[in-house]
């Protein structure tokens, strides 16, 4: 094919691994730049590998605003007003209003193709030259992880349109006929092969963990693994392993894009794959983060606490794939804290994620839900709604989160205090970690947490308040005070290995119903958790709906529950629902539901919508005006 010779870099594409690494990113390259010039020079060389990279999504901003994944699944609420502020076509989709006109912030059908071709013209262009310091050894490094990231976004291409064009290694002419460009989409299940392939060959050619932790952010071994095998695992599940809806989805010429028959040894697949990435993970030094009590046992508290704050040279090493930076960790941070030590507090978890957590005793407290939206309370869970707590709820920890030093007592901290409501009381550590509810000790402040109307420091007749009664804690530390201007650093994760552990109980459990080695991984995720074991003798039905519980829980607020949801296909379920929480309006610390003013009682706060068609992103419109060729998804019209 015939290359560019002359090529424009925007300046403002930004820089995706550790500043430390700033010989290494700190320019990207000058305007017009022949080829020559740049390959022939190591920095402009690493600075054209930078912008490979830049398409990384940002776990931070962009699973929150950008991607919008937390908003669009049902872990987190924005306020309508939000919507002129950046969010509305995040909040859009919570509303059913999605179409091929929809604007969506990534647009990966256009954006990531052109992240594939910087790509493959680096594989192209790429060249030694020992006196410039690109050695055989390094340009080889280089071209792996250009060959990771190209597999990587076409990973996240399927994830969402399902079939796309597909053209692997084919560098486009600028003057090429339109019959060579305008393709139409390959068959999902050809793609995915490729890609299972792609990545096992470079997980054998690049390291596993890089001696030099300024390194850290770059493509690994283990990253290619553990996008390999979630690739395999969506390809796996019913959304696109044999899904009746995607049956007659053709492309111009006439293939099925998708194979209308399930076929069970998807999952085994995937479950080989995972099994190789946990071995590997393992064998290189990976694990779950834990932090340990003085006694020896585990502290679940401040183990969950800071796996997601800690970074990778500081002993995290459970994470597989982080950026290093993400821009505006300050504002991110500052969106979800209350309001009164200066959050923009609008943002909240839902109660539908606050009743999923466990009891202490590992019991889910909430079954279901009656028509009114009342809960369906698991007796044998011990939750109580009503009513408040009359004593402090000390634990062995030493996560400050629950309460003041002065509440401590024979080494044991608080968890809740005195008069906390009962629904928040006798949780496991996770909820405590990662939601802030009325009355909730925010340490930052010195005092808990206000969220009654009529002069609580945390709300107020305004959209940046806690609209259905809570704020989000997860990923934040407690350190921050945006007030004054205290923030935190911390790592992006994108995945990682407790990941890896659900993700292939899950293929065992599908692939060949219960069995120890599923359970034994789901355990070790409870474990670091502080609950029991999951009960014995589970049938593939029950064990299945206790994995996506146990997967709701523990990747909550981080980006991952949204695509959940919709590989299993229950978006009907839990997308298009009626959403409650606590009374917003309320004024009195009651429970009293004849009371108008009683801030403790489910309240309507929104319906939000999916319709089926919502599965799959549709192809933006403009795209396809411009090529004929390609055949919108089910339900999107041509």
């Amino acid at each position: 094919m015939k290359k560019f010779h002359i090529i424009t870099i925007l300046t403002t594409l930004f820089l995706f691994l550790n500043t430390s690494c700033s010989d290494f990113l700190d320019k990207m390259p000058d305007d017009q730049l022949t080829m020559e010039m740049i390959f022939t020079d190591k920095i402009r060389t690493e600075d054209w590998l930078a912008s490979v990279y830049s398409s990384v999504p940002s776990p931070m901003w962009g699973y929150f605003k950008d991607q919008g994944f937390n908003i669009m699944a049902d872990d987190i609420t924005i306020p309508q007003e939000w919507q002129q502020f950046g969010w509305a076509n995040v909040y859009a989709y919570t509303m059913a209003n999605w179409n091929p006109n929809s604007g969506w912030n990534p647009n990966y059908w256009v954006e990531l193709p052109k992240r594939i071709r910087t790509g493959l013209i680096f594989l192209e262009e790429v060249r030694v030259i020992p006196e410039a310091g690109l050695t055989q050894q390094y340009v080889d490094q280089m071209k792996n992880e250009v060959r990771f990231l190209i597999a990587y976004y076409y990973s996240l291409m399927i994830e969402l349109y399902g079939a796309i064009p597909f053209a692997p290694g084919v560098v486009y002419a600028i003057d090429a006929p339109a019959s060579e460009l305008l393709t139409t989409q390959t068959p999902y299940d050809e793609i995915v092969d490729w890609i299972d392939q792609e990545l096992k060959d470079v997980s054998t050619k690049l390291p596993a963990v890089y001696t030099d932790r300024n390194d850290w952010g770059r493509v690994t071994s283990i990253m290619a693994l553990a996008v390999r095998a979630r690739t395999l695992l969506f390809a796996a599940s019913p959304l696109y392993n044999g899904n009746p809806d995607l049956s007659e989805w053709q492309n111009a010429e006439g293939v099925n894009l998708f194979d209308p028959n399930h076929d069970v040894q998807k999952w085994a697949r995937a479950a080989t794959a995972h099994k190789e990435l946990i071995d590997a993970a393992h064998g290189a030094g990976y694990a779950l983060y834990k932090e340990y009590n003085p006694d020896g046992s585990i502290d679940p508290f401040m183990s969950y606490y800071n796996m997601s704050l800690k970074s990778f040279s500081a002993g995290n090493r459970e994470i597989i794939f982080g950026r290093p930076e993400n821009w505006d960790l300050n504002g991110f941070q500052a969106h979800h804290l209350p309001k009164g030590i200066g959050g923009n507090a609008g943002m909240g978890v839902t109660q539908e994620l606050v009743d999923a957590f466990y009891m202490e005793n590992g019991v889910a407290p909430i079954t279901g839900y009656n028509d009114d939206g009342s809960p369906i309370i698991n007796p044998a869970s011990g939750y109580i709604e009503n009513g408040f707590s009359t004593e402090v709820d000390r634990r062995e920890t030493a996560w400050a989160g629950g309460g003041p030093e002065s509440l401590a007592e024979n080494g044991l901290r608080p968890v809740t205090m005195d008069g906390t409501y009962n629904m928040y009381c006798n949780r496991e550590p996770r909820f405590y970690v990662s939601v802030i509810f009325n009355e909730a000790w925010l340490g930052a402040a010195n005092r808990r947490t206000e969220f009654l109307q009529g002069g609580g420091r945390d709300t107020g007749p305004t959209f940046d308040a806690p609209q259905n009664g809570y704020n989000v804690r997860k990923r934040i530390s407690l350190d921050v005070f945006p007030r004054e201007g205290r923030f935190t650093y911390q790592p992006g994760i994108l995945y990682r290995l407790a990941e890896a552990y659900l993700s292939y109980a899950e293929a065992l459990n599908e692939a060949e119903g219960p069995s120890d080695e599923a359970y034994h991984y789901v355990n070790l995720v409870r474990e670091r958790a502080g609950i029991p074991n999951l009960e014995p003798g589970l049938d593939q039905t029950k064990l299945r709906a206790a994995i996506q519980h146990e997967r709701r829980i523990e990747f909550n607020c981080e980006g991952i529950r949204f695509n959940d949801v919709r590989r299993w296909k229950l978006g009907e379920k839990f997308f298009n629902t009626t959403l409650y929480g606590m009374n917003f309006n309320g004024t009195r610390k009651s429970d009293d539901k004849d009371d108008a003013q009683a801030f403790y009682k489910r309240t309507f706060y929104k319906n939000r919508y999916f319709s089926k068609r919502m599965y799959i992103w549709p192809i933006p419109q403009g795209q396809m005006d411009i090529n004929p060729n390609l055949r919108q998804a089910p339900g999107y019209g041509d």
